[in-house]
């Protein structure tokens, strides 16, 4: 490791991953309701599992950008991080705030809007640490050098902080709170996290392949323009339905097209990039998730997106399995592989080791890939049928719910075959090391010791 500081992210992975795992085990509670209905429903309603899923996703997916950004920054700016103990302090302002989101939901304690339940005094502490964040990071490459790498990964981080602040507004219109509430959800997630995303995956690659960098920079500055492009105005296609003007149906569906264009470029750039690598890596773990988080986000937020983003299509299929269907595969291959990527690359510089518990991290990928694609499968053929059942013929919605059965359980099980592909996945990360022993055998290192 060449910056002492970047030792900094460790403990934002260490959370992370705890959250993803917490994240994964009430996702397994709400996915259980859709099989048995009365699934601990006297003790916590679905909605509190639904709403504690979500949540922990976005929480960990934010600290997981933190994290990454603190390991890549000092590389990239060529300078120490400016503050560790401000790193450390927003780190627990932010946990606390999530924790505290977090207990608050089973008490039923929030403000009702999806992804940004949260109280407004925990809203407040998220804003502060991602502030202190911001200075931190920003404070280091304004002293440091500047590449396309932590430029694209500031802007991104930035106006995310920025979009964020429209989370304060909570107009008693429904309509025009839906109008607002995309400009944080929407211009997140199909938005300013695809330049993290971005630069995040153009980072992996540089460090992997050997490419000339001024290469690598150039398809960057493609890809973010696309991004923008087509992710700010495409904004439109949640706009159908909730009362404005008619002009954003063919603008949402126009831009909406387009917002695959960024996640095709991308597959384009990491396997162009590893084809033209002269660099022989040994962490083969990091190049399978660098190469896997493109193109399974090019599946997931590009083609199941456009799938039903077009407004004649979405008039029939908005609020149904289908969009459970694109969004789980969505924020898989575009973030949760990417923050999973940086971990496995950065952990064995953290832990001073080799690549180690290699076959266990590529075996955590094939799982949970694996998994979350059948997930993806069930509940689009779960979504057809509630369209045609409900939207077409107009059955009654518990009806249908009921002839859904069979795509549910299949979805329970892909959800038990994630869980198994992520605690193998997190064992790599923190269990016991292999190191070479002496007389050439191998020996095991407690995970504690050797951090």
């Amino acid at each position: 490791m060449k910056y002492e500081t970047q030792r900094v992210a460790l403990p934002f992975f260490m959370v992370a991953m705890a959250l993803f795992a917490l994240q994964i085990v009430f996702g397994l509670l709400a996915a259980t309701v859709y099989v048995w209905p009365e699934f601990m429903a006297s003790f916590m309603p679905f909605n509190i599992m639904r709403v504690s899923h979500t949540n922990l996703l976005i929480v960990w997916l934010l600290i997981g950008f933190m994290g990454c950004t603190y390991y890549l920054m000092p590389e990239e700016a060529e300078r120490e991080i400016h503050s560790p103990g401000l790193a450390y302090l927003q780190l627990a302002i932010f946990a606390f705030a999530g924790a505290a989101a977090l207990v608050g939901y089973q008490f039923g304690i929030h403000e009702g809007r999806e992804f940004l339940e949260q109280p407004f005094w925990i809203k407040v502490l998220i804003t502060i640490s991602f502030l202190l964040f911001l200075f931190n990071t920003s404070t280091t490459l304004a002293k440091g050098r500047r590449t396309a790498i932590n430029m694209v990964l500031m802007l991104g981080l930035w106006l995310a902080a920025v979009f964020w602040l429209f989370a304060f507004y909570n107009p008693t219109n429904l309509a025009v709170d839906k109008l607002y509430w995309w400009w944080v959800v929407h211009l997140w997630v199909e938005g300013v996290w695809e330049l993290i995303m971005a630069a995040l995956l153009g980072y992996l690659v540089i460090k992997m392949t050997g490419v000339d960098r001024e290469v690598i920079e150039k398809w960057l500055y493609v890809i973010v323009g696309l991004a923008l492009f087509s992710g700010l105005l495409g904004t439109g296609h949640h706009y159908y339905w909730i009362g404005a003007p008619s002009y954003w149906q063919p603008i949402g569906s126009i831009f909406s097209t387009l917002e695959v264009a960024p996640f095709f470029t991308m597959v384009m750039f990491a396997f162009t990039m590893f084809w033209k690598g002269t660099r022989n890596h040994p962490n083969k773990a990091a190049m399978l998730w660098t190469l896997g988080c493109p193109t399974v986000a090019f599946f997931g937020a590009g083609v199941w997106g456009f799938m039903h983003t077009l407004h004649w299509v979405n008039y029939y299929s908005h609020g149904t399995q289908v969009t459970a269907a694109h969004g789980h595969l969505a924020f898989y291959g575009a973030y949760v592989m990417i923050i999973l990527g940086v971990i496995t690359f950065a952990m064995p510089s953290l832990r001073r080791s080799q690549p180690y518990n290699q076959v266990m991290n590529m075996w955590g990928f094939w799982i949970m890939t694996g998994a979350m694609c059948f997930m993806t499968f069930t509940l689009t053929f779960a979504g057809v049928v509630q369209t045609h059942l409900q939207r077409v013929l107009g059955m009654n919605y518990m009806e249908v719910q009921d002839q859904l059965g069979l795509f549910y359980g299949m979805r329970l099980g892909a959800g038990v075959a994630v869980a198994i592909g992520a605690g193998l996945l997190v064992y790599s990360f923190f269990g016991p090391r292999r190191v070479q022993a002496p007389a050439g055998g191998t020996q095991m290192i407690a995970g504690a010791e050797s951090a």
